[in-house]
């Protein structure tokens, strides 16, 4: 079984396209939405919520967890797998999703001018700078926090003039840095239903972030597609993991419903309350 740990909902967007890229696998997510958002916590808060969270997927069966949470994947994966893994079971993963998109983000951009939206935590951390710049040092990466939109997502506040107002501020000050950003990496997981609810539905913004005909058009690459995990599905390992049918299990720390769920893929699934030890 593999696990998809998220600080909120947000994650469901990275348990969804796990689902369509590797529908073979049981999957269980788990989102701490009782102390979300992560993204101005400390290093250490940060840190100890992830371990927690590892640690119960572990203990729930997942020998593989995936820190779908960018702040988490920023502030504590290093730590976790350095130091904590070893002493937990040195054969288990945990892997984040910076460093895929990295990876990937010479093949968006033709001008080596990237664009990074985040939460505080996540570009405090510079780790979207180091990963990109080891790879890739002739591109130039500018970052642009959001602090207010994950909360937005997680008060279920994602399609109101007000969220539509901090969208495009916090979009508007990232390319005022560099008129030649051609690719923006959207560095949470709660971004992309904003995107898609915020700013799609209005033409004259989507123009000047999605349009390829136009001057000022933009690639907006979230980090879905690149964090897939590299995970070889011949494996003896692999195969163990996998039942038939495949399962899908999401616990949360706190119960919460909202329309939108099934835009993030919610609809079938059962909600359980998930208390941590």
């Amino acid at each position: 079984m593999l696990g998809v740990f998220d600080s909120g909902f947000g994650g469901l967007t990275i348990l969804r396209k796990f689902q369509e890229l590797l529908p073979q696998y049981d999957y269980m997510f788990l989102g701490d939405n009782a102390r979300a958002p992560y993204g101005s916590r400390s290093f250490e808060t940060v840190y100890a919520y992830t371990l927690q969270a590892v640690r119960r997927l572990f203990d729930l069966g997942c020998p593989l967890v995936i820190l779908a949470c960018n702040t988490a994947s920023a502030k504590a994966l290093r730590t976790i797998q350095q130091h904590d893994l070893p002493h937990i079971n040195p054969n288990n993963r945990v892997l984040g999703i910076i460093r895929p998109t990295a990876e990937v983000i010479n093949t968006y951009t033709k001008t080596n001018h990237v664009g990074i939206l985040g939460t505080q935590g996540t570009i405090n951390s510079q780790s979207y700078i180091l990963e990109i710049q080891k790879l890739y040092p002739e591109i130039r990466v500018f970052q642009q926090p959001c602090p207010m939109l994950a909360a937005l997502v997680e008060a279920g506040e994602i399609s109101n003039p007000g969220t539509d107002y901090f969208v495009k501020k916090y979009y508007q000050q990232l390319l005022a840095q560099s008129p030649d950003i051609d690719a923006v990496v959207l560095g949470c997981t709660h971004y992309p239903l904003l995107i898609i609810r915020s700013i799609v539905r209005r033409a004259t913004i989507r123009q000047s972030i999605l349009s390829s005909k136009t001057k000022s058009s933009h690639r907006v690459l979230p980090t879905i597609s690149p964090a897939i995990p590299k995970w070889n599905p011949a494996s003896p390992k692999a195969a163990a993991l996998s039942i038939t049918p495949p399962t899908r299990r999401k616990f949360l720390t706190r119960r919460r419903k909202y329309s939108w769920g099934e835009a993030l893929g919610a609809k079938g699934w059962n909600y359980e309350r998930l208390l941590f030890k």
